[in-house]
């Protein structure tokens, strides 16, 4: 009733009654015309019965692990230090990376924002790529106000003394090695452990509905980190193959997979992955600042 056309542009990846458009990599600028050409030439279909909402939002995005280098540590000094460090005194409680397509089984969006607002809520710093992205962009998460409105404190502190939302947008949905590049760079800075699976960090796909998501997942957990997925979960049929994939894992990658259809519970599972992995490092207590004089530094020195 929209006259919409579909528009395939790989001969693998044709589809019955829509629109073919072939794209051609040597001649790309040709391709992408005759498709708005198409769009264009169709706009006249659109007739009374269109409802565009009048709601705006806004949203700052491109935090690539060279960008959050940079307004961590500026110019001459970009570095995840002061990240590390605001993790290790407790302000941040952590980072979670939250990705993943849309579903039809589940309302629209709901368990993605669900999710990350129960995170930042409870001081997790998240990062995000895709459909994800888009939803937390909706739910105005991605500016720098939304700290004060949504996160705790801590996270809310720091947010506001860089200048960053507490959800940052790190790219497509094919960008997911991203963030394993800033987990990287959080273990390189020092002082959270010598490997991805020593951080306390989680990943998670609260509405994945693709092998692809299945892919990236795995990808995850072999670099060691513990990551949720939401919906349904393709191995419940199998005990045994669920707790290899839900337990023996741990011991073989550092990371594991974990299954959880309700998004407060996930970001609840996330969040105890978080606190576990801080109290191994020994930062799960706050700890009394001391300031130093000569006499006490000397003290230092002595041993």
């Amino acid at each position: 009733c929209y006259h919409t056309k579909i528009i395939t542009t790989s001969p693998k990846a044709k589809i019955a009654g829509a629109v073919h458009i072939e794209f051609d990599e040597h001649d790309a600028l040709k391709s992408a015309r005759e498709i708005v050409k198409t769009a264009i030439e169709n706009f006249s279909n659109r007739k009374g019965n269109i409802y565009i909402p009048d709601e705006q939002t806004n949203q700052i995005a491109g935090f690539s692990h060279e960008t959050i280098n940079y307004l961590l540590g500026g110019l001459f000094r970009a570095s995840y230090r002061p990240l590390n460090d605001n993790i290790i005194n407790g302000r941040i409680r952590g980072v979670a990376g939250v990705v993943g397509c849309n579903n039809a089984r589940v309302k629209h969006n709901e368990a993605h924002i669900t999710m990350v607002k129960e995170l930042i809520k409870n001081d997790v710093l998240v990062i995000t790529t895709g459909c994800n992205a888009i939803a937390c962009a909706e739910a105005g998460l991605m500016v720098p106000e939304a700290a004060r409105e949504f996160a705790g404190k801590g996270l809310a502190e720091v947010c506001e003394t860089v200048g960053i939302p507490p959800v940052l947008h790190m790219g497509s949905c094919v960008d997911n090695s991203r963030i394993l590049m800033a987990a990287t760079a959080m273990v390189k800075d020092g002082g959270l452990g010598d490997d991805i699976s020593d951080l306390p960090v989680a990943g998670a796909a609260p509405e994945w509905m693709s092998e692809k998501a299945i892919s990236i997942g795995q990808y995850f957990v072999g670099s060691g980190v513990f990551t949720v997925f939401g919906v349904t979960w393709p191995t419940l049929g199998s005990k045994e193959v669920t707790e290899f994939l839900f337990k023996d894992f741990e011991d073989m990658y550092g990371g594991m997979w974990a299954f959880e259809p309700d998004p407060i519970k996930a970001a609840q599972l996330m969040i105890a992955h978080i606190d576990k992995k801080r109290k191994v490092l020994g930062i799960d207590k706050a700890r009394e600042r001391v300031l130093y004089d000569m006499e006490m530094r000397r003290e230092l020195d002595a041993v």
